[in-house]
């Protein structure tokens, strides 16, 4: 007998992985430590996050398994964050990503500009 399954049930791999690195400010960090190692007040300047936002994707991607941290005790105290082998295995995807985006977002981009300069010459 057939029984119905919930979609929010059924497996999904995609939906699986967007679920863990799906929110802007976890793919922003992420891309960025693609880089190397770098340090707490580093990410923020670089990501433009709020210490608070930045700490808690931190804490996540962390917790998920893409993200290292390192503490230097020596003064000044210092936390550094790095790729663990999970997270540089995501490069390829930004790649890919950044790929797609210069060939359909830059031809979007460009026939806005096109049509633009046509309705200004009309």
């Amino acid at each position: 007998m057939a029984t119905d399954m919930n979609l929010d049930d059924a497996p999904c791999p995609i939906i699986d992985s967007l679920k863990q690195i799906g929110s802007q400010w976890r793919l922003i960090v992420l891309h960025d430590l693609q880089d190397g190692e770098k340090r707490f007040n580093e990410l923020k300047r670089s990501t433009g996050a709020s210490s608070r936002t930045l700490s808690r994707v931190l804490d996540d991607l962390q917790e998920h398994g893409f993200v290292d941290r390192r503490m230097e005790e020596d003064a000044p105290v210092a936390t550094y964050y790095s790729l663990t082998d999970k997270g540089v295995s995501l490069c390829p995807v930004f790649d890919e990503i950044q790929e797609w985006a210069t060939e359909w977002l830059d031809a979007e981009h460009e026939e806005s500009a096109e049509a633009e300069t046509v309705q200004s010459t009309v």
